[in-house]
């Protein structure tokens, strides 16, 4: 079985409404992404997929979050932009692009990372 993992970061501002303690009030964070592919078989130029190609594709589908408060813009808007949740929603809508996408990693800082996948 064959993975590749790419990462990217963005920059966001979030509230957990509802929440008991400090994260209820807006606060922002520099989110580091992680996504990884996996697949038993290889293209016809011995990859998972291009990683210019996973970087682009990721890029591209964070550029709606990065410097915006998260709890104003969909899906946040009805449910709570935690990290569980953005590992989600990213897995979930990346997937129907990403075939391969088994797994979406969310860290809000070093030591504090949410996974997401459907294995």
């Amino acid at each position: 079985m064959y993975t590749v993992t790419v990462e990217d970061r963005i920059s966001c501002a979030h509230s957990l409404l509802g929440y008991n303690g400090e994260c209820a009030r807006v606060h922002g964070h520099n989110f580091e992404i992680t996504i990884v592919l996996k697949s038993e078989n290889l293209d016809s130029f011995g990859m998972v997929a291009d990683f210019k190609e996973i970087k682009k594709r990721l890029r591209d589908f964070l550029e709606r979050f990065d410097h915006q408060n998260l709890n104003a813009i969909s899906p946040f808007d009805k449910i709570l932009p935690t990290s569980e949740n953005i590992a989600s929603v990213i897995y979930k809508e990346m997937k129907i692009s990403l075939p391969q996408l088994v797994e979406v990693r969310v860290s809000e800082q070093k030591g504090s990372l949410a996974a997401y996948s459907e294995n």
